[in-house]
């Protein structure tokens, strides 16, 4: 059954969920980068930089910019495309999975207190 929220049990459910995140030790996404990793890991691949410039309605150098950070941090990798060399692949990691898998625990755990 789906849940059911007011617009203010939505906002203390977003605040709680953003203050949980500022206070443990993961990393702190913008609300950009983490609409593009959810768009990567929750989206059938293959993702490249043009394509999801494409989905989010944003330029290329604005996904390259929030991939470069969220390659610092290990949640996505890039390689060329070696089936046509102008475009570059994204794919998931192992660390991104985790981090996403305890970003969704957090969220269930903060929609309890409701």
């Amino acid at each position: 059954m789906p849940l059911k929220l007011t617009p203010a049990q939505a906002l203390k459910l977003w605040h709680d969920v953003g203050l949980a995140q500022v206070h443990d030790d993961e990393p702190d996404l913008s609300l950009r980068q983490m609409t593009l990793l959810l768009a990567i890991y929750m989206e059938a691949p293959p993702h490249t930089v043009r394509g999801l410039a494409a989905r989010l309605h944003v330029s290329k150098p604005v996904v390259t910019r929030a991939l470069d950070t969220m390659g610092k941090l290990g949640l996505v990798s890039r390689r060329r495309d070696e089936a046509d060399k102008r475009n570059v692949l994204v794919q998931r990691t192992v660390k991104g999975v985790l981090y996403l898998e305890r970003l969704a625990d957090l969220i269930g755990l903060k929609s309890e207190s409701l």
